[in-house]
């Protein structure tokens, strides 16, 4: 009875908060929606990558609200990085960011934190030109830790049969879990990406690049049983396409893996600037989420997960935006297709030399 307790707390678990990471149980990696707003997130070759002397970032997202009430999965991030000029120009970019994710009524939380390098290598242009390529390499190192609260499930053995209820006064008669806040010990991460950009004048860029995450298969068993973090892999591509001078279209894809299961977000924003003075802009768009997942019977499934629609306001060095997750599939009977709301923060603290480096717009 025992063991199959165990066994049904953890089964219960994953599926709670796997299914709020969109790659089920297997891949408990947080998303973001506005991916390209947490970009240290996605690559750490993305560190050092904009147009300014510093940067930072800030994101959150809360998804299931309609179906768990008071806990839904929140997802907190945050970044700070800056760039060093090496030799020529050529450049190295430092950074930390942060990550905490709590999921459900469990209180299951990931906190993670990491320190970031990247070494930006100019393939071509040069100071007085608005035309670059570069070709860039990043990496991180940190350390994170799970924890969970069992104490707010019931087990089989605090059913009280007399009441036909449960009694969580009673023992839950599992030698392995306690009552308590249950953590795992403090595990080190290691992420690696690449990355390739290329602006080719006002509103005209491409950009590419890839990432492979947990490199080091990091142990984040409760119980001390050898459960490793599957290594998630990344890639995505994006640019600015313009239509004139002032609207152009910011299409861009990332698409992620981890374990047996594989997840992309595509689409894109059409942004809007009348030039003036104050630099102020303004993006639209809408953004599908496709999952493929693998069932009970051993059968892959691609599924139309999700429809994001997204808002950005560009004034001067700020750019905010907020983005709302309509559900496409079969979880839209339980949640009425309200999925997850999201807002991201980013300050760029402009150059103090006049020959800055042109990056892409995210």
């Amino acid at each position: 009875m025992k063991k199959f307790n165990t066994f049904a707390f953890f089964a219960m678990l994953f599926f709670l908060f796997g299914s709020a990471y969109d790659l089920e149980a297997q891949a408990p990696d947080p998303r973001y929606t506005q991916f390209y707003a947490a970009p240290t997130y996605l690559n750490p070759a993305m560190t050092g990558v904009f147009e300014g002397s510093w940067r930072v970032n800030a994101n959150y997202r809360e998804q299931w609200g309609s179906v768990l009430g008071s806990n839904p999965f929140r997802t907190i991030g945050a970044a700070f990085d800056m760039r060093y000029k090496i030799v020529g120009d050529d450049y190295m970019g430092i950074g930390v960011n942060a990550l905490r994710d709590e999921a459900g009524d469990g209180n299951f939380t990931v906190n993670r934190g990491y320190l970031n390098l990247s070494y930006m290598k100019q393939l071509s242009g040069g100071r007085y030109t608005s035309n670059n390529q570069y070709l860039i390499l990043g990496g991180q190192i940190g350390a994170g830790q799970n924890s969970v609260d069992p104490s707010s499930f019931w087990f089989s053995e605090q059913f009280n049969n007399s009441t036909l209820s449960p009694d969580t006064n009673l023992g839950n008669g599992e030698s392995n879990i306690s009552n308590g806040t249950m953590s795992t010990p403090v595990y080190l991460d290691f992420n690696a990406g690449l990355m390739w950009y290329a602006v080719f004048g006002d509103n005209t860029s491409l950009w590419a690049g890839a990432a492979l995450n947990h490199l080091n298969a990091p142990d984040v068993s409760f119980l001390g049983e050898g459960e490793v973090l599957y290594m998630r892999w990344l890639g995505h591509i994006g640019g600015e396409l313009p239509f004139n001078s002032q609207l152009s279209l910011m299409p861009a894809i990332a698409v992620m893996g981890q374990g047996p299961s594989i997840s992309a977000t595509l689409g894109g924003n059409f942004r809007y600037t009348n030039h003036d003075w104050n630099e102020v802009a303004v993006r639209v768009g809408a953004w599908p989420h496709i999952t493929s997942r693998v069932d009970e019977g051993e059968t892959t499934k691609l599924q139309f997960e999700s429809i994001a629609f997204a808002l950005i306001l560009e004034i001067e060095s700020w750019n905010v935006g907020v983005s709302y997750d309509v559900t496409t599939s079969s979880w839209k009977d339980a949640n009425n297709s309200r999925g997850a709301f999201e807002l991201s923060m980013i300050y760029v603290h402009p150059a103090k030399s006049r020959f800055k480096v042109n990056c892409p717009k995210f």
